[in-house]
C-alpha cells in the first residue's frame, strides 16, 4: 500500500516537529512554507554583516531539544554547539542597581540570602514544588492531546493536579515565599514566556521557575535558528519535502474531507491528510469555507491572546559596556495595572523592554568589534502601528538603555530594522498581530485551548502556539509530536 500523503503548513518549530515525526514513521509528507526561508518566527536575516534572529531569543529546557532529536537517533551537538550562559541574565531595577543571575544554584541561593535575609529554606521549598511541577507537567501532561476529559481521570493525576496548584494564581504562589519586591519580580518574570501577568497564570507555571534557576539558560552559537538549520537537516533526512514561498490560500473540503491545498499561485496539491502548523485563526476563517470551521470570530474575540511586541534589530559599530547576552529592565514599577501591557488598548507609558547583545557570547552575529544589539517591547495586540509610533518608543528605550548602561549609544548604531504588529500579520497572518499566541490562563490551558483536530473535517489537525500545549519554543516543539501522535492513532498505515 502507498504511503499517505501529508501536507504541513508552516515550517516553525510545530510543523517541522510534526513533518519530522510523521515522516520517520513512512508518511509522505510535504511542508508548504509561505515565507522565503524556513522557521517561521524563528527566521533569521543578515543586513551588513550582522545575523540577527527574529524571533526567539531564549534557549530554556535544554531537556525537551534533547528529547526531540533523541527521538531520532540524534542529538543536539550533531547540528549546533550549546553553551550555558552565566551568568543566565542580569536584570536592571534602576541606576546602578544591577543584579546579575548566577548559573550556579548555591550562588544564587546566596544571592536571594543577601536580599532577604533567611530566604534560603522558602527558595528551597519552593524549587522543590516547581521541580515536581515541571516533571509532571512536562513529561507527561504537555503530551496529551487535550481531546477528553477522559485523558486526566485517573487518581494520581487528580492528585497531581491538586499539588500543582492550578487553582491558585502565580502571583499569589510567590508571595507565600518571598516578601523582597525584588525577588517577586524576578520569580514572576519567567511567566511572561506565557503570555500573561502573574495575576492571570495558575501557579502550576512556577515549573519555569524551575526551568529558569535549575536547568538554565543556554544558546546555540550561531544563534536560535541553528536550531531550525538543525530541524531542517533532520526533516529532509527523513524525506520531508519542503516547498518555500508556497503559501496556501485555501483548504478544499468534500464531504467532511479534505481533498488538497490551493495555492496563491493556483496550484492544487491533493493529500489524505493536513496538519495545518501556520496561524490557527487565519487557516480556520480564510482556508476554509465557513461551515468548516472550528469556532466563529465571537469565540476568537473572546480569546485572550499573548502580547505582541515591537523588536528593534540593530547593529552598533562598536563593543558595548555594563550589559550581558540577556538584560531585563525592570527600572519601571508595574504599578497596579500590570496587566496593561496585555490588554489596554493603548500603547504604554512606561514600558518593560528586554535587550539582548548575542555577539558579548558569539562574535560570529557581528562584525569584528561590533555589536548585534536586539530590543523587545511587550505590547498588547491589535494596536495601532506606525511608524510614527515605533520612533516615539525607540526614543524611549533607547534613553533608559543608555542611561542605565552609562553610554552613547544611538549615534554608533549603523543598521537598523522595525518589526511590530502589522509585520506580524503580514509574515505570519498571527491573530491580532500576537507574537506569543495564546495566554496560557486557566481558563485557556489543557481542553480549554482551541483543539488540536477539526470537529467537521475528519482529516485536518492543527499544531503549534494557539492550540495544546501553549507558546513558546519547547511547548511547540511538543506540539507538533502530539499532533503527528494523533494522526497516528487515527489513521493507520
Amino acid at each position: 500500500m502507498p504511503s499517505k500523503k501529508v501536507l504541513v503548513i508552516g515550517s516553525g518549530f510545530a510543523g517541522l516537529s510534526a513533518a519530522t515525526h510523521l515522516a520517520h514513521l513512512g508518511y509522505k509528507v510535504t511542508l508548504l512554507e509561505k515565507n522565503t526561508t524556513p522557521g517561521g518566527r524563528a527566521r533569521k536575516f543578515e543586513a551588513e554583516g550582522f545575523v540577527f534572529d527574529m524571533g526567539p531569543s531564549w534557549y530554556w529546557m535544554p531537556d525537551v531539544f534533547d528529547t526531540y532529536f533523541a527521538h531520532f537517533g540524534k542529538k543536539t551537538s550533531d547540528y549546533y554547539d550549546l553553551i550555558r550562559l552565566d551568568p543566565s541574565y542580569t536584570v536592571i531595577f534602576g541606576e546602578n542597581d544591577f543584579m546579575d543571575i548566577p548559573a550556579d544554584l548555591g550562588q544564587f541561593r546566596s544571592l536571594l540570602e543577601s536580599i532577604e535575609p533567611g530566604v534560603g529554606p522558602k527558595l528551597d521549598e519552593f524549587l522543590k514544588q516547581a521541580a515536581y511541577k515541571y516533571q509532571v507537567g512536562i513529561q507527561d501532561l504537555v503530551y496529551r492531546p487535550s481531546r477528553s476529559l477522559m485523558e486526566f481521570a485517573s487518581p494520581k493525576l487528580l492528585v497531581d493536579m491538586v499539588r500543582m496548584d492550578i487553582f491558585q494564581s502565580m502571583s499569589k504562589h510567590v508571595r507565600k515565599f518571598f516578601s523582597s519586591e525584588k525577588i517577586i519580580r524576578l520569580m514572576e518574570f519567567p511567566v511572561l514566556f506565557l503570555g500573561e501577568t502573574a495575576a492571570n497564570i495558575p501557579a502550576l507555571y512556577s515549573l519555569m521557575n524551575y526551568a529558569d534557576i535549575a536547568l538554565g539558560t543556554w544558546y546555540p552559537m550561531g544563534g536560535m535558528h541553528k536550531i531550525i538549520e538543525g530541524m531542517v537537516s533532520l526533516a529532509k533526512e527523513k524525506g520531508v519535502e519542503i516547498r518555500l514561498d508556497a503559501e496556501v490560500s485555501h483548504i478544499h473540503v468534500k464531504d467532511g474531507i479534505a481533498q488538497h491545498a490551493t495555492l496563491h499561485s493556483g496550484e492544487k496539491i491533493s493529500a489524505d491528510i493536513i496538519v495545518a502548523g501556520a496561524d490557527y485563526h487565519h487557516v480556520d476563517s480564510q482556508m476554509l469555507a465557513p461551515e468548516f470551521r472550528n469556532y466563529d470570530e465571537k469565540y476568537w474575540d473572546k480569546r485572550v491572546m499573548a502580547p505582541s511586541s515591537l523588536l528593534f534589530y540593530l547593529g552598533v559599530d562598536k563593543k558595548l559596556d555594563n550589559l550581558r547576552h540577556h538584560n531585563l529592565f525592570f527600572d519601571e514599577p508595574l504599578g497596579p495595572h500590570a496587566d496593561a501591557i496585555y490588554t489596554n488598548p493603548r500603547w504604554p507609558e512606561k514600558p518593560l523592554f528586554y535587550a539582548s547583545v548575542p555577539s558579548i557570547t558569539d562574535p560570529s552575529v557581528a562584525p569584528e568589534g561590533q555589536e548585534n544589539l536586539f530590543l523587545l517591547v511587550p505590547l498588547a495586540p491589535d494596536l495601532e502601528d506606525s511608524e510614527e509610533l515605533r520612533e516615539k518608543y525607540y526614543d524611549i528605550i533607547m534613553d533608559r538603555l543608555e542611561k542605565l548602561s552609562g553610554q552613547d549609544i544611538r549615534n554608533h548604531v549603523v543598521y537598523k530594522r522595525s518589526y511590530a504588529h502589522s509585520d506580524f500579520k503580514a509574515d505570519y497572518h498571527a491573530f491580532k498581530g500576537n507574537a506569543y499566541g495564546l495566554a496560557n490562563t486557566l481558563l485557556q490551558t489543557a481542553i480549554l485551548k482551541p483543539s488540536l483536530k477539526n470537529k467537521k473535517v475528519k482529516n485536518l489537525y492543527y499544531t503549534g502556539q494557539l492550540t495544546v500545549p501553549g507558546p513558546g519554543v519547547p511547548p511547540s516543539l511538543i506540539s507538533g509530536h502530539v499532533v503527528a501522535k494523533e494522526v497516528i492513532k487515527e489513521n493507520n498505515l
